[in-house]
């Protein structure tokens, strides 16, 4: 894809050693993502990786600094602010994004700038696939999410309702090449849920319906199928594990089955609820692994980015919040995810 003039103006600096990192004094680190709670997709992983942040500079040592900078259209005003806190405000190293276009976004810049990127909750194998040294990814890729997702559907008749969205579009490829020779009964693909994506599905009178959406499609989507299809068996993609999933699905959530990437530890649990007075979810954890992962790997190497990059790779197998976290040879996180059930408002691991 063709670089950003901003960004090509980024590459210039640093070919010309125009780039230098902070010294003494405070660290930084850059985050491109959402610092808003209530966002449907950032605002759980702005939370965890905010408590390890807080957590760190109430203890001994240097304080780090987190500066930040999001957009919700990454090609334009997301380019310019990444490279913005790479060779501006001059950060040691990124944690983001909350999505695979976004994430893309900044390994684009972090392969040029040779900056360490962790990478807190995209699952789409391609951020891993261009062997970019500087890039680690903390969760499980969507090739083990929807390899398990098609393990527990089983040998069962389905109809697939996908969105159209990037990461969904990732999924559902991934989910497919899994299935082999099989197929669904139907694969209904939209751009928006709407009731009469449900009712298209419902003419089939399926048993089973995969669904493969973001969380707040997919609750829509969930909602009209249990009013429509009152007894039809749902499987849904990892973001049904998401807090926001729950809300906005209610009851309608019953019963749903999903891949879920990690089970979080209890110590974590309790200290994000008293920090925000909430239940956390996956991405919760996710963030605050990444960034404790980040924190560590500069406690031990200082400010200097290749040193920060080679502690990262040391670091592996890292006992976080999530599990084990181990990098594999493209430096994705390799943990296997489990097959989860939402019972009575809560996830139940099987």
């Amino acid at each position: 894809m063709t670089l950003s003039p901003l960004l090509r103006l980024g590459v210039a600096a640093l070919l010309t050693g125009a780039l230098v990192c902070p010294g003494a004094g405070a660290v930084k680190i850059g985050y491109y993502g959402p610092v808003d709670p209530n966002h449907p997709l950032g605002g759980a992983v702005w939370q965890g990786l905010q408590l390890a942040l807080e957590e760190t500079n109430a203890g001994p040592g240097e304080p780090l600094v987190l500066v930040h900078f999001w957009d919700e259209n990454p090609w334009t005003g997301g380019a310019a602010g990444v490279v913005r806190m790479v060779y501006q405000q001059r950060v040691s190293a990124l944690i983001g994004s909350i999505d695979a276009t976004a994430t893309h976004l900044a390994e684009q810049v972090v392969a040029k700038a040779l900056v360490p990127l962790v990478d807190p909750a995209s699952t789409d194998p391609s951020v891993n696939a261009a062997f970019v040294p500087w890039m680690f990814s903390v969760m499980p890729s969507d090739r083990a999410l929807m390899g398990l997702l098609a393990a527990d559907l089983g040998a069962r008749p389905f109809v697939l309702l996908s969105s159209t969205a990037h990461d969904a579009r990732v999924m559902t490829a991934e989910f497919l090449k899994t299935l082999g020779k099989r197929h669904p009964q139907r694969h209904i693909e939209f751009r928006r849920a709407e009731l009469r994506i449900a009712e298209e599905a419902a003419a089939v009178r399926p048993r089973t319906v995969v669904l493969l959406a973001g969380p707040l499609e997919s609750a829509r989507l969930v909602r009209d199928l249990r009013t429509l299809l009152p007894g039809v068996e749902i499987f849904a993609s990892h973001y049904a594990g998401r807090r926001v999933f729950l809300e906005r699905a209610g009851d309608a959530a019953e019963a749903v089955r999903f891949p879920l990437p990690a089970r979080l530890s209890p110590g974590f649990v309790q200290r994000y609820r008293r920090r925000y007075g909430t239940e956390p979810d996956y991405a919760a954890g996710y963030g605050y692994d990444a960034m404790r992962l980040l924190i560590r790997a500069i406690r031990e190497a200082g400010p200097r980015r290749d040193a920060i990059r080679q502690a990262l790779e040391k670091l592996s197998p890292y006992q976080g919040v999530t599990g084990a976290i181990r990098w594999n040879r493209l430096r994705r996180n390799d943990a296997r995810p489990l097959s989860a059930v939402i019972r009575g408002g809560r996830i139940r691991v099987d």
